[in-house]
C-alpha cells in the first residue's frame, strides 16, 4: 500500500439522520436535502465541511427482516474504476451525485447490499470522491450484531446477512481514512490494524446504529477507547430516535480527538454534528506519549502484521 496522504485540517459533519421510514425513495430524498445543508454549513452558519458522513442503514428501516427488501446490488470490485451511470443502485446514484454537486467528499452510511451471483446480503458502507463523485472503496460490516440481553434487546443480523472479510480505507487530500460499521468497533483489533504502518490511517469513521440499551453502556466509553488506543480521530455517526419504528437508536453522533476528547457531539434528535479536525493534535499527542513506537512485539503479537 502506497504512503498515506499528508494529514491536514479538514472540516466534518456528521448527519444524524431522521424521518427514515417504510418508503426507500423519500428515505433518499430526505437524505439528499440533508447532505445539501450540510454542505452548506447550514446555509452559511458553519464552516463547509471537506467530508459528510450519513449513518448505518440510511436508506432503509433497521432490522434483519428489513434487509432483503430494501438490499440493492453495488457490484463494486476493488481497484476497478466503477461506473456509476450504469450502477444498479439506486443510493450510489443519489450519493454520486451528491458529491459532484455539494463538493464534498461523502461517506454514504451504509446500506443492504444484494451480492451479485451470490445473492448474499451485507450491510455495505459505500464512500464517494468529490468533485467526480466516484465509489472509490465499500466496506462490508464484518462483525454482525447478534445480541441476547434478556429483557431488554435481542438482534440477530446474521438471520440474513454476511459478514465482510476485508479491511478498509481510502484516501483523500486531507486524511487516510479507515471504515468499520457499528458493532466492528468491539472489535478492537480492527481500528488497530487500520491505524497501523500498514494502513496508517490517522481517522477511523464508523456510520453505527447503537441502541438505547447498549448506546448509555458503552457508545461513547468505546470511541474513546479507540482513539486512545490508536492515537487517531474516531467519529461514529447514528440516525436519530424514532420511538415510532421497532428499533430505538441511541443518537449522540460523535467526534473524539487522540487524546480522547470528545470533540463534538449531538443528542438524540436529527441534527448535524460540526466538527473541525486538527493534524496537531494527532501530532502532539504521538510525540507526548509515544506508544506507537513503544510497542513490544517481542512480546505479543502484531495483529496488524501480514495484511
Amino acid at each position: 500500500m502506497s504512503s498515506a496522504p499528508t494529514f491536514k485540517p479538514f472540516n466534518l459533519a456528521l448527519i444524524q439522520l431522521g424521518q427514515v421510514g417504510a418508503d426507500k425513495y423519500a428515505n433518499l430524498e430526505h437524505a439528499r436535502e440533508m447532505i445539501k445543508k450540510a454542505a452548506s454549513g447550514n446555509g452559511g452558519a458553519k464552516p463547509k465541511p471537506d467530508l459528510v458522513v450519513l449513518p448505518e442503514c440510511f436508506n432503509s428501516l433497521y432490522g434483519h427482516q428489513h434487509f432483503p427488501v430494501y438490499a440493492e446490488t453495488i457490484s463494486y470490485t476493488p481497484g476497478q474504476t466503477y461506473d456509476v451511470a450504469s450502477s444498479e443502485s439506486q443510493s450510489v446514484k443519489m450519493l454520486s451525485a451528491a458529491a459532484k454537486e455539494e463538493g464534498v467528499w461523502l461517506i454514504g452510511g451504509t446500506i443492504p447490499e444484494r451480492e451479485a451471483g451470490t445473492g448474499k446480503l451485507y450491510n455495505t458502507a459505500t464512500p464517494l470522491t468529490s468533485p467526480a463523485g466516484e465509489l472509490v472503496a465499500i466496506h462490508r460490516k464484518v462483525h454482525l450484531f447478534d445480541i441476547d440481553i434478556p429483557g431488554k434487546i435481542k438482534f440477530k443480523e446474521s438471520e440474513t446477512l454476511t459478514g465482510g472479510n476485508t479491511i478498509n480505507q481510502f484516501d483523500t487530500e486531507f486524511a487516510r481514512i479507515g471504515l468499520g460499521i457499528c458493532y466492528d468497533v468491539r472489535f478492537p483489533e480492527l481500528a488497530m490494524t487500520n491505524a497501523r504502518r500498514g494502513q496508517c490511517c490517522q481517522v477511523l469513521i464508523y456510520p453505527s446504529a447503537f441502541n438505547t440499551t447498549t448506546g448509555p453502556l458503552h457508545w461513547e466509553l468505546l470511541q474513546r477507547a479507540r482513539a486512545v488506543d490508536n492515537q487517531v480521530y474516531f467519529a461514529m455517526c447514528s440516525p436519530a430516535r424514532d420511538l415510532k419504528q421497532s428499533y430505538h437508536a441511541w443518537g449522540h453522533s460523535m467526534l473524539v480527538d487522540p487524546l480522547g476528547k470528545v470533540v463534538a457531539e449531538t443528542e438524540e434528535e436529527e441534527d448535524i454534528v460540526y466538527a473541525h479536525v486538527d493534524p496537531k493534535l494527532f501530532e502532539e499527542a504521538r510525540a507526548g506519549i509515544p506508544v506507537t513506537t513503544q510497542r513490544r512485539f517481542d512480546v505479543y503479537p502484531d495483529v496488524s502484521k501480514g495484511l
